[in-house]
């Protein structure tokens, strides 16, 4: 009966005694599609597009019913799961794709109203799950074909700043609920994997239930299957340019920033030859030109320190490529300091210099062992000048975390990876006003963005089959099977030359600090605070699945 009466009434639609109706129009304008069945929507729809056609007065109108029918009404919201299946939700999301179309097709001025709409209609950080997800899913439907080219930037920059608000709203007392005396190196989380439902189940324990969590857990679902969508329809390369674009503008600097990054990751792991070089080299060239403040370098370096080292679909050359830019910028930037006059070793003032020391040592302690396995890769490893920054006057083992300065040593000497003898040992305090800023409790700050993943939906699906596990990775003085790593060899080293004293020292009194996990963000900042937890008696581990990076305390 209902969709006889919208059908008589879109055929007089062309009738000005319509325009007359304003009761009947309102009401027809606050419908929602999702209490109908399928004959009943094609006929309000079809009279919303007409309607949308004959008089610009009511364009807007027609537009903001269908953004508003791209969530469930109330009643439905809480029983969603119940009471709407996947079908019919697909189905409707399919029916408002359509409408929005044929209006934009019709009506040149619809997509800059449309775009208007939806950007008042976001969901906000308080909104219900059920609600945010679903909007973002239908809104990320229009994505494609004429309405994509013409508002799929504003889309995805929406959903983006949708994900990163959620992000700096969760804190880690919300995800790791009881206290750890463990350094970031310690903890190893992913041992809670052994199988799906027992890491389902502990997953759950330690986000405690959180809101925000659980939403952008749902939301990255919803961004990952589309970008899967966009890889299968061979549209993958467009949307990476404009998440990359949206990347650099509204996450690279942002302040406690945990997973939002990840989608980066994840659009790169559809396809690592094209898209997953191209961040790679985008992130070095933010770091390596001197266009961007110094902030956006040192979080450019540390990401791509972080993504080398933990993306499993990245080559072997893809990250020995990368290394030879931030060695040859290291030296180039020692080289400099040496012609200066007066050379000052403040952290502050070289902070992107160590930031990228420790981004190359960071890679090596993931990826030395595997390079060695292709000759080539190896000789070029072998050629860069590594040692050269580490010995520097700026002394970047003094700066860096202390945990990836042994790491990185240990397989250096066992990879031999240096041609001569070099004592590295460290004091373990440095007597002077710069004692702050090389010893004690203030190091370089952790920043590593991709650190394990810790959303238990999204992080089964998309993240964790494309994720390099340290528990997973084998180092160069690895034996399980058996190997003394003879191979490894540098050409004419004296092996016996290498000095006892190579590993550092660590194991100073003041260095069994505690941290709390409210003091814990990754932006990286102009103060070297680094509140690490390591145990005087027991060497530092390199992380398998570990809380995210800290920096300083804003």
């Amino acid at each position: 009966m209902l969709a006889t009466t919208l059908r008589a009434l879109s055929e007089a639609v062309s009738k000005i005694d319509i325009m007359y109706h304003h009761a009947l129009l309102h009401n027809i304008f606050t419908m929602s599609i999702w209490y109908y069945n399928r004959d009943t929507r094609d006929a309000l729809l079809d009279l919303i597009i007409r309607l949308s056609a004959v008089a610009d007065q009511y364009l807007r109108e027609c537009l903001q019913m269908l953004v508003n029918n791209f969530t469930p009404p109330g009643p439905l919201v809480s029983q969603m799961e119940k009471l709407v299946s996947d079908d019919k939700r697909k189905e409707i999301y399919s029916q408002l794709h359509e409408s929005l179309k044929m209006i934009s097709d019709t009506v040149p001025l619809a997509p800059r109203v449309l775009k208007d709409i939806i950007n008042r209609s976001m969901p906000k950080l308080f909104d219900n799950k059920v609600k945010m997800v679903s909007f973002v899913e239908c809104m990320l439907g229009l994505d494609t074909e004429r309405l994509g080219d013409l508002i799929g930037t504003s889309l995805l920059e929406k959903v983006v700043d949708l994900l990163t608000e959620l992000d700096v709203n969760i804190t880690w007392e919300d995800i790791l609920q009881e206290e750890h005396s463990k350094g970031i190196f310690e903890m190893e989380l992913e041992d809670l994997a052994g199988d799906v439902d027992k890491f389902g189940q502990e997953t759950e324990v330690l986000f405690g239930g959180n809101v925000c969590a659980e939403k952008l857990d749902g939301l990255m679902v919803v961004v990952c299957e589309h970008l899967k969508s966009c890889a299968e329809h061979g549209c993958l390369k467009r949307e990476f340019d404009i998440l990359k674009t949206i990347f650099r503008k509204g996450v690279l600097k942002v302040h406690k920033s945990k997973f939002a990054q990840f989608i980066m990751f994840y659009a790169c792991s559809l396809d690592p030859e094209i898209c997953g070089l191209d961040f790679a080299l985008f992130l070095t060239d933010i770091f390596t030109k001197k266009e961007d403040d110094a902030i956006a370098r040192m979080s450019a370096v540390s990401y791509v320190g972080s993504y080398l080292s933990r993306a499993r679909f990245i080559s072997a050359d893809t990250v020995v490529a990368i290394l030879k830019r931030l060695v040859d910028w290291c030296i180039d930037h020692c080289e400099r300091q040496k012609k200066k006059h007066t050379r000052t070793k403040n952290p502050v003032e070289h902070q992107i210099f160590y930031a990228s020391c420790q981004a190359v040592m960071y890679v090596l302690c993931f990826r030395l062992r595997s390079i060695m396995d292709y000759p080539n890769l190896k000789s070029q490893v072998f050629k860069m000048n590594i040692r050269s920054i580490l010995m520097d006057p700026l002394e970047p083992l003094k700066v860096c975390l202390p945990s990836i300065v042994n790491e990185f040593l240990r397989q250096a000497k066992a990879a031999r990876l240096f041609n001569a003898s070099v004592d590295l040992e460290l004091e373990d305090r440095i007597d002077s006003d710069l004692s702050k800023a090389f010893g004690g409790v203030n190091r370089l700050d952790m920043f590593f963005p991709f650190d394990p993943y810790l959303l238990k939906e999204s992080d089964r699906r998309y993240i964790r089959p494309n994720f390099e596990f340290w528990s997973l990775v084998k180092t160069t003085y690895s034996d399980d099977e058996g190997d003394e790593l003879g191979d490894f060899n540098a050409p004419g080293m004296n092996v016996d030359s290498l000095d006892d004293n190579f590993d550092v020292e660590l194991n100073s009194d003041d260095d069994d600090i505690e941290y709390t996990m409210n003091k814990m963000s990754i932006t990286p900042h102009r103060s070297f605070y680094h509140p690490m937890a390591m145990s005087g008696d027991s060497g530092l581990s390199m992380p398998a699945r570990i809380r995210p990076s800290v920096s300083p305390p804003s």
